[in-house]
């Protein structure tokens, strides 16, 4: 029996996403795909879980991004669905993607990357919906979709420019050329470069810090952040003053300075 293409697990409180194709880099095939839209979904209805942390199978890659054999000629009109996952693709291809690369689903739970290795496309893509980034020290980015005679549509010629100085933004989406793990720290793309042994471990003692502060209240500081990004001032302002209202009076709130006081771990639930 065939290894599944993407796993999903759940740990104390973390869910885990693995791009689970290491013979191809971990290719993004239509299956991936669709699993791993599901898996968001899932993982914004679970209570139980805080954060999530995404990364690929070995130690070569994060992901190669879409597949050029499989994902590319379906979108493309070349090849026929042959399988369930080919035909989900073709009847919603559109709305899959949009969840799957968190492009247009407004995911409020907090995400953490471990890149294990070369990202490419869409990985590239995925990472930048993502909150922390751990990057291993052989990794590298690149956009290369003009180099295959198709523009990034995954998100980056709108997010890229936002994260990173203009020109550096440029670079990667017109030239398809790979980036250091070193140069993606230097300009603010990742937050830390690790040796690639020690990516994951960092991935989950970022995950297991998150984990311990209070799930509304991270999740309400995201969902801040997303509805206010592009908003002029006072809109922004607004809207966080309803979105801290709502944490304030939640248990939670009572929970942590209570806990503080009594020298304790704080014990939170989400409310």
């Amino acid at each position: 029996m065939d290894d599944p293409v993407f796993l999903y697990e759940k740990r104390d409180h973390i869910a885990y996403l693995t791009f689970n194709r290491p013979k191809v880099r971990n290719a993004i095939s239509p299956e991936v795909l669709c699993r791993l839209a599901d898996a968001w979904v899932d993982y914004a209805a679970d209570d139980s879980l805080r954060v999530a942390i995404i990364t690929g199978a070995g130690d070569r890659a994060f992901t190669a991004g879409a597949d050029l054999g499989t994902m590319i000629p379906l979108l493309s009109g070349a090849r026929a669905p042959v399988d369930e996952w080919d035909h989900r693709m073709a009847r919603d291809s559109d709305g899959l993607s949009r969840v799957a690369m968190l492009r247009e689903y407004h995911l409020e739970k907090p995400v953490i990357a471990a890149i294990n290795g070369v990202s490419v496309g869409a990985g590239t893509e995925l990472m930048q919906a993502l909150d922390i980034r751990i990057a291993a020290e052989h990794a590298t980015f690149a956009l290369t979709e003009v180099a295959r005679g198709f523009m990034p549509g995954g998100g980056s010629a709108v997010r890229l420019a936002k994260q990173i100085p203009y020109c550096k933004a440029m670079e990667l989406l017109l030239t398809a050329a790979p980036m250091t793990a070193q140069e993606a720290y230097r300009i603010g793309l990742v937050n830390e470069v690790v040796p690639g042994s020690e990516v994951m471990a960092r991935a989950e003692a970022w995950a297991h810090i998150i984990a311990r502060n209070g799930p509304l209240a991270v999740r309400m500081t995201k969902k801040t952040v997303l509805q206010t990004t592009g908003r002029p001032l006072e809109e922004g302002y607004a809207l966080e003053k309803v979105n801290a209202e709502i944490t304030m009076k939640s248990e939670d709130a009572r929970e942590g300075p209570r806990a503080f006081m009594e020298k304790r771990a704080p014990v939170f639930h989400g409310r």
